[in-house]
């Protein structure tokens, strides 16, 4: 059974989230079978680099069940995101630690930090025949998965995002959450190589994805009752609330943002000028400004990222992307013997953020499909060792690219959550 409220043209009130929570409470209070004055209920939520009004559930939560729980904690699906700082979870939440104290004195935030084993359990194995018969045939390989063990120490998993097309799972949310949202890397790299191997071309903003087929495979394996609060915005809008399981409200979900969160346009532009939000810090994150465009661009076309505010490649993975560079995907496969050392998930940006094209063995050429030029703090010398083109930031007035659209001139301003696509390319 799902509980929601979805509409494109309508927005849900607070007093309209506040009912589907009472009318969920059963659910999520009674249906562990626990008295909910001894229930443990662990929320896992995004980090700052996904648009949510996670202050709003953190307080709704909060008033619905919050004070009849034994303990109401937080955990940041943080993926290979750097830790938050103190700060960074104050303004998360909507609550600085010293309100949290006073006003809500069993509620816990931890970050979750996938590179240490000391805080991972290997809660089960997919076979090499399964991930193969998953992926149909395209990529199979044993994969251990493993999970923050803090959910062991909870009796309710409630999952509490938003719902976007994504360049490697085809949607996010639902189990996406835990995977990669608080994984180990064996999994985390699995999925995002497996993504790359597709495509991001074939991927985004599609529904059934082999991704997507195994993180529901390896959600299995968890045991602790998980619930989905699934949430769809446009923009800073909240749109849609879908509560049930982690299949069913995440589908509803991803219905509703295929509606709300896809622009389809008649003919590919030549050029897009795209400028993600200061809510991604580095290129890691704010590369969604050209996996959400590259399906809109011609053959031959350009994307500018343009993002003077990001001075950073990566600050995790900075240091392997400096070795290795962007490149297609083939580039990495007909050199396999060079590169099958590096983590599948830096493989994977790598190439989803260099986009679809060729490579020819023989003569060591690389063809692109279309060109991608980074206009941020990141300097060109750097640019061009990563294999990416540089353009000046100070020298580009985004002002001078509105409504050139019929020159196949494209401006998209807060990029980074909506999809463009044209209907042929």
């Amino acid at each position: 059974m799902v509980l929601g409220k979805g509409s494109t043209t309508a927005t849900l009130t607070t007093e309209e989230i506040q009912e589907l929570l009472a009318s969920a409470d059963d659910e999520l209070l009674v249906g562990a079978g626990l008295d909910p004055a001894k229930k443990r209920v662990l929320v896992i939520i995004p980090d700052g680099t996904r648009t949510a009004p996670i202050p709003l559930m953190f307080r709704l939560l909060y008033e619905q069940f919050g004070r009849r729980v034994a303990q109401l904690d937080y955990l940041i699906a943080l993926g290979t995101h750097p830790p938050m700082s103190k700060e960074a979870i104050d303004h998360l939440v909507g609550v600085t630690a010293a309100e949290r104290a006073e006003c809500y004195p069993n509620v816990r935030i931890f970050n979750h930090d996938w590179a240490n084993p000391q805080v991972l359990q290997t809660i089960g194995v997919i076979s090499r025949s399964e991930t193969g018969e998953l992926t149909g045939g395209m990529l199979a390989d044993e994969v251990p998965v493993m999970l923050n063990r803090l959910i062991f120490e909870y009796d309710l998993l409630l999952i509490c995002g938003p719902v976007f097309p994504h360049e490697v799972a085809g949607f996010s949310g639902g189990a996406k959450y835990l995977f990669p949202g608080i994984a180990g890397p064996d999994i985390i790299n699995f999925t995002h190589w497996l993504g790359a191997l597709v495509t991001s071309m074939r991927t985004i903003g599609v529904k059934d994805t082999p991704v997507r087929r195994v993180i529901t495979r390896a959600t299995a394996f968890v045991t602790r009752p998980l619930l989905f609060l699934a949430m769809v915005m446009q923009g800073q809008e909240l749109h849609g609330l879908y509560i049930g399981s982690y299949t069913e409200a995440w589908s509803h979900a991803a219905d509703l943002s295929a509606q709300l969160n896809i622009t389809y346009i008649d003919r590919p532009f030549q050029r897009v000028l795209s400028a993600p939000t200061e809510m991604y810090d580095d290129l890691w994150t704010a590369a969604k400004a050209m996996y959400k465009t590259e399906p809109a661009i011609a053959d031959g076309g350009e994307v500018i990222i343009y993002a003077p505010h990001i001075t950073e490649v990566s600050y995790t993975h900075g240091k392997l992307i400096d070795e290795i560079g962007y490149h297609v995907r083939d580039y990495f496969l007909k050199q396999w013997y060079r590169f099958r050392g590096v983590p599948g998930s830096i493989l994977a940006h790598s190439t989803h953020v260099k986009g679809t094209g060729s490579y020819d063995a023989a003569s060591g050429i690389e063809t692109p499909r279309i060109s991608v030029t980074l206009a941020t703090g990141i300097p060109e010398d750097r640019c061009r060792r990563i294999n990416l083109g540089y353009a000046d930031y100070r020298e580009i007035d985004p002002e001078a690219w509105k409504g050139h659209e019929q020159e196949g001139i494209l401006f998209v301003p807060h990029a980074g959550e909506v999809l463009y696509r044209a209907y042929v390319i």
